[in-house]
């Protein structure tokens, strides 16, 4: 009898959403079904349904397929042949009430974009293959899974970042203070040593940084220090303790104090600089090199990644588009976010969120477009490095230069590592273009170099010692740029309504992740 029963109740294999074709876009198993399966049920219910006749179900000798039409496509439920049919078909209508729930158009692209908030849906109406005894406001409440508790943290989370804002504000307008006391008492405030006291006074509130959402790091390139010439970035006299005490008490306040830059040259100082008065809208354009070439020549690879990131401060910038320019002639593959509206995109060079209504996220890095660039073709080299390690009694002459081939860029703080054979002392230095510093523990020549650019494009360096022609490689190189490789930019920012341009900075940053010449 048990038996008798459990054959009479409702079996409901899956339920799915497909096209006109029998192309699943959606499908949701309520029993054990392997993918094939359902590919091939949904693949074989357009054939059957070639009858002529009027009906809203057809059968195979195995299961049984209850659909309706929704425009282009169709909501189909699988189950056994012993199912009742009445309470299939109120199902039925059931699943196709929740689709337009939380599609607002019956089209594969939205089924797609919505496909898990679908399948949370329909695991309310049937579990294990039974219909729930549910109700599409029930569906609406359990799928939302509204919670008192998230809100009251919610709540509480706001009011303390409120707080913090508050005592943050507060801070900056003490030091402000403090620096206008001390130039009326006649003494010299105190300054960083590579931005200048202007700097300071006008930037202070813009250096206070979010505590309570925490933001990715400034990225700086892992170029090792080197000895460099006389610097005005560097000469900080008898200040130095003034100024080191002034950038702890900044960094217990809680602020976020570059000071690394007094390392670098005055120029490359001056070019990489962190923008201290970071607009509502910042985007950083940010590109990784990997190349590896032969020391007799030739391109083995060169893979460049990139990535614009944005980040928005104040929400009423959330609802915005970027107007991007791209002027890459090398083919470059370029590719959006999924949230971003690829056809606008591609029409008007412009990116926006698909729906217009939405904002972009507050207070986080966001990547907004992304591309990629491969190629062996040698002309697309950006700086070619040549060694030409020639045997001479029992030493070796060491000839090595660089041509800088793309002149629109500027490198910065360029380090061509050469390694040397062990136990054999100092290399003699010839010609040099730049400075070098000798590593003995590691046994490495760094050739130093503060700036390459097109009037700087070629250079070169001789040295002697004792070795074979193996031992020089594989040379190593790294950089730092403000401009990026692919000509790449956004020249333009507008809000959604109205059209009305948006104020913005931007960070470009060109680094090396590996450069290689084996």
């Amino acid at each position: 009898m048990p038996c008798s029963r459990a054959a009479l109740l409702q079996v409901l294999l899956a339920a799915a959403v497909c096209t006109k074709a029998g192309k699943a876009i959606v499908s949701r198993q309520f029993v054990e079904m392997t993918r094939t399966r359902i590919e091939g049920l949904l693949a074989a219910f357009p054939k059957l349904m070639n009858t002529g006749k009027q009906h809203t179900f057809v059968e195979t000798e195995s299961v049984r397929y209850v659909y309706q039409p929704m425009e282009k496509l169709y909501m189909v439920l699988i189950t056994t042949k012993n199912s009742n049919i009445l309470e299939d078909l109120e199902t039925l209508r059931l699943f196709s009430r929740v689709i337009p729930e939380y599609c607002r158009a019956l089209e594969e692209n939205e089924i797609s974009e919505h496909c898990f908030d679908l399948i949370f849906a329909f695991d309310e109406i049937v579990a294990l293959g039974y219909r729930e005894n549910v109700n599409l406001a029930q569906i609406r409440t359990f799928t939302e899974m509204d919670s008192h508790e998230e809100k009251v943290f919610r709540a509480v989370r706001e009011t303390q970042e409120r707080e913090a804002k508050a005592e943050m504000r507060r801070k900056a307008k003490e030091l402000q203070q403090a620096r206008r006391d001390a130039e009326r008492h006649g003494k010299k405030a105190p300054g960083f040593g590579g931005f200048g006291s202007s700097a300071v006074s006008g930037g202070v509130t813009a250096m206070i940084t979010e505590t309570i959402i925490e933001t990715e790091k400034p990225k700086v390139a892992p170029a090792p220090a080197r000895p460099s010439g006389p610097s005005k970035a560097l000469k900080l006299g008898a200040k130095g303790k003034e100024v080191d005490n002034f950038v702890d008490k900044l960094k217990s306040e809680g602020e976020n104090i570059m000071t690394s830059v007094g390392k670098r040259s005055a120029e490359a100082a001056k070019v990489l600089t962190p923008p201290i008065n970071m607009e509502s809208v910042h985007m950083k354009i940010e590109e990784k090199i990997s190349l590896t070439c032969g020391r007799d020549g030739g391109l083995q690879n060169m893979e460049l990644h990139g990535m614009i990131m944005l980040h928005i401060s104040d929400e009423k910038f959330a609802r915005i588009r970027l107007h991007v320019e791209n002027e890459d002639k090398r083919g470059v593959q370029l590719q959006t976010h999924p949230n971003v509206d690829k056809k606008l995109f591609t029409t008007e060079s412009q990116i926006g969120l698909k729906n217009p209504e939405k904002s972009f996220p507050i207070n986080s890095d966001v990547g907004v477009l992304k591309w990629r660039l491969q190629t062996t073709e040698e002309s697309f080299i950006p700086l070619t490095i040549n060694c030409w390690p020639s045997e001479s009694g029992n030493s070796c002459d060491v000839n090595i230069e660089y041509e800088l081939q793309e002149e629109s860029l500027e490198l910065n703080d360029v380090i061509i590592t050469i390694p040397l054979p062990s136990g054999v002392g100092a290399p003699v230095i010839g010609e040099i273009d730049g400075e070098y510093r000798h590593d003995s523990r590691r046994n490495l020549l760094e050739w130093c170099l503060p700036v390459i650019d097109a009037k700087n494009k070629t250079g070169s360096l001789e040295f002697s010692i004792a070795g074979q022609p193996n031992d020089f490689f594989p040379v190593q190189v790294s950089f730092i740029s403000k401009k990026n490789y692919c000509n790449i930019q956004v020249t333009k920012v507008t809000q959604v309504d109205g059209n009305s341009p948006v104020r913005f900075s931007t960070e470009t940053t060109f680094l090396v992740d590996k450069y290689e010449i084996l």
